[in-house]
């Protein structure tokens, strides 16, 4: 029996190791559906998003969801250390480890707080191990108490410059597709300013952050979790925003360059496609009450876009070859809209809204 403890000590300790190292070190994603990082993601994103689904404030559930990804992000890493604790303690109680004390051994509670002052190197030599095994073990596990703190010290500034690096395009798309930011709402403002030539410079840009936020959430996928500084902007949205612009543009809009925008539009759609796969997102069609394109939308789009000389290519042949590059992303899209609960933007901002850099605590301006 006491074997077998010490078995399940040891394979306790070889998998949360082993989970930390797919987790912070290993720089690729991991298809391997069983894992404890997974598991522990899963369910508690399961039990906080249906929490908050019957919040209709969508302010105030932001706010609460906002908080998930950090705290989850603690939680997994003490879920960590005390897995650790616990199987280096099973494994002393099933090796019967000698014991400074008059009965040379202990029980299960008395290893566990061996452990424990060993995993986080506290010192005190109160109960020290007496032999050259149980010694061993204290050492390794100290070992992996160091080295834990170690990694995280430097998992965490690599995840929130990540992190930072993502906002600052959302932020910088507020001026130019408002918010929430829109398809149609960036055309239109480029081809008001006469400045629809610099969509290809833009969209360059864009795939380049399309391919970095690829391989970040891709490494780190806890960080798709973590939502941006306005309930009206995110992520998902943004990149959506962007799916959709490249869209039009090679539809046809006015006298825009099509090249970019097919190179941008790849770029992004196999981020979308990548990640919905690492949350076993199912493709799904967007529902009746979040239907993005409207009917009536399209011939919108094409009024607006119109008088800042933007003309949006018309015919039946254009709108086919829209709904085809619909199909290709918005099914992805939408899966990680329900399961992430962060809203689509609009193809066509359909009342007056204001941008966030307009407002302040203060007021805003008009």
């Amino acid at each position: 029996m006491k074997v077998l403890v010490a078995i399940a000590g040891i394979a306790l300790i070889l998998i949360i190791l082993w989970d930390a190292f797919e987790t912070i070190i290993l720089p690729r994603r991991v298809t391997r559906r069983l894992r404890l990082t997974s598991l522990f993601y899963g369910s508690i994103w399961l039990v906080c998003s249906n929490m908050v689904r019957a919040m209709r404030n969508r302010k105030k559930r932001d706010k609460y969801l906002a908080m998930f990804g950090p705290i989850s992000l603690l939680f997994l890493l003490m879920l960590w250390a005390v897995g650790l604790i616990f199987g280096y303690a099973l494994l002393h109680w099933g090796l019967e480890t000698k014991l400074n004390l008059p009965s040379e051994t202990g029980n299960f509670a008395t290893y566990l707080y061996i452990s424990g002052e060993t995993f986080f190197t506290l010192g005190y030599g109160d109960i020290v191990p007496q032999h050259s095994v149980g010694r061993l073990i204290s050492v390794i596990e100290a070992a992996n108490g160091f080295g834990l703190l170690a990694i995280v010290i430097g998992y965490l500034p690599v995840l929130y410059q990540a992190f930072s690096r993502r906002e600052v395009n959302i932020a910088l798309l507020d001026a130019r597709a408002g918010s929430p930011s829109s398809a149609a709402e960036m055309l239109r403002r480029h081809g008001e300013s006469k400045q629809l030539f610099d969509l290809d410079a833009v969209l360059h840009e864009w795939e380049h952050w399309s391919a970095e936020l690829l391989e970040s959430h891709l490494s780190y996928p806890v960080l798709c979790y973590f939502r941006s500084q306005h309930d009206n902007q995110s992520w998902l949205s943004s990149l959506t925003t962007i799916l959709d612009t490249c869209a039009l543009v090679m539809v046809g809009v006015g006298n825009t360059p099509t090249w970019q925008a097919k190179l941008t539009f790849a770029m992004a759609r196999h981020a979308v496609v990548d990640l919905a796969q690492i949350f076993r997102a199912a493709p799904t069609s967007p529902k009746a009450d979040n239907c993005r394109l409207m009917p009536g939308d399209l011939e919108r789009m094409r009024e607006l876009l119109a008088t800042v000389d933007a003309h949006l290519k018309d015919g039946e042949e254009a709108a086919t070859r829209l709904a085809e590059l619909r199909s290709m992303y918005e099914p992805y899209v939408c899966a990680l809209s329900e399961m992430l609960l962060m809203p689509l933007p609009p193809w066509i901002v359909q009342e007056k809204t204001i941008d966030n850099w307009k407002t302040s605590a203060w007021g805003r301006i008009q």
